[in-house]
């Protein structure tokens, strides 16, 4: 027995050409859609492109801060060390240090350390005596023989090796870049030891001029507090406390104290880096641990740079980018528009308005100037003027056959 077939509401539709799918409304709007989507799709990926670039911009700035400061201390720490073993290796150096001569020693260099922490940045002078004993403080003189030798290993290892060291070390006038150079007389006795300490104030002033940069130094308060007791007690109030971390030193406090918080501090052991914004700018942030001669970091260097630059041109791009994206929507929609109506509707809706007229009975009309048309579609109207012709001649021979018609 046979049985009728059915088969879904869609696919009869689909089947007997009941779908209301019309190309002239449905086709552009598909080609529009998907040229939104393509040149959406292609803008993200350029603003994408154009982030990239600029966050390598950054990394290369972050590149080069860092480079500036390392470059800055480890100058310092050369100089430093260069005063010291100048001064360790006069011979009035060894003739007064063989004979414990504070007074000589304070006649002797009392004015070149004057003239070296007037001019540049000399902050500290001190001769010490095996194995780490101060023997006379150029910058203050009526403090002298108490024992460094748990408070500057720095010290220690210079007497102990006979060696020069330089680094960032905490003294009691508070911390500083220090060279420290051994003393022997010609004998090769060991009689103690003389460094130069650079005061970090000067030092990030220069950076500040040379290179535009902010910079601040964050020292651990425990070991500063203890350490530092000839410090100037301003800058261990509580008003530069960050953290556990103080700020000793800043080119600008009241810019980097939004920058610089006590959590961004808290995990530095490693140099670090990141953007933020604060008094509407954009600034980038490098933090650099400071160590001391043991390897134990006792401070943080901050460095913060302009980086409005690169955040507004990235602002920027994303303008230009929908403003191009838009007008490449418009004139592709109407690019569409034109070539579906003009090439492919039109001629289509005259061959269609010819076709409807022959199938009322109506003469047949000649085709319209088809010369504006592509191609593909002259053919297709050219099958029209076929039947037309065709037509044409058979009404024209039609009365000529019919019995008894007269002309």
């Amino acid at each position: 027995m046979l049985q009728r077939q059915t088969c879904p509401k869609g696919a009869q539709g689909l089947a007997w050409g009941t779908s209301d799918m019309r190309f002239g409304r449905d086709a552009p709007a598909v080609l529009i859609a998907a040229t939104v989507v393509v040149v959406s799709a292609l803008g993200a990926l350029s603003y994408m492109l154009f982030n990239s670039l600029t966050d390598a911009v950054e990394r290369g700035q972050f590149q080069l801060m860092q480079s500036i400061v390392d470059g800055a201390l480890r100058d310092a720490e050369n100089k430093a060390l260069a005063r010291a073993e100048m001064v360790a290796g006069l011979p009035a150096t060894k003739r007064l240090m063989a004979t414990r001569d504070r007074d000589g020693l304070i006649a002797e260099y009392g004015a070149m350390f004057a003239g070296q922490k007037a001019r540049h940045g000399v902050d500290q002078a001190q001769f010490h005596v095996p194995p780490a004993t101060s023997l006379l403080r150029l910058n203050n003189p009526a403090l002298f023989g108490d024992d460094l030798s748990r408070s500057r290993p720095m010290v220690v290892a210079a007497n102990r090796e006979r060696a020069s060291r330089k680094g960032f070390a905490i003294a009691r006038s508070g911390p500083a870049i220090f060279g420290v150079a051994p003393i022997s007389d010609a004998a090769g006795t060991a009689l103690g030891s003389f460094e130069i300490g650079l005061d970090f104030g000067p030092l990030l002033a220069a950076l500040k001029s040379a290179h535009g940069l902010d910079l601040a130094l964050f020292v651990e308060g425990p070991p500063l507090r203890e350490l530092a007791t000839g410090a100037d007690p301003a800058k261990l109030g509580e008003q530069n406390q960050v953290g556990r971390f103080v700020r000793f030193s800043a080119t600008n406090a009241t810019l980097l104290q939004p920058l610089v918080t006590a959590a961004d501090l808290a995990a530095v052991n490693a140099p670090a880096h990141y953007t933020r914004e604060t008094q509407g700018n954009f600034y980038g942030v490098l933090l650099l641990p400071l160590k001391n001669a043991d390897g134990v970091s006792l401070g943080v260097i901050a460095a913060a740079r302009d980086f409005n630059g690169t955040r507004i041109a990235a602002g920027e791009s994303l303008v230009w980018q929908i403003c191009f994206s838009l007008i490449a929507i418009v004139l592709l929609s109407g690019l569409i528009l034109i070539v579906i109506r003009g090439f492919l509707l039109a001629p289509l809706k005259q061959v269609g308005a010819r076709l409807a007229a022959l199938s009322a009975g109506e003469a047949a009309e000649p085709m319209d100037d088809t010369s504006v048309y592509p191609a593909e579609m002259r053919t297709i109207l050219g099958f029209y003027e076929r039947i037309r012709a065709r037509m044409s001649r058979a009404d024209a021979r039609t009365p000529a056959s019919r019995p008894g018609s007269h002309p």
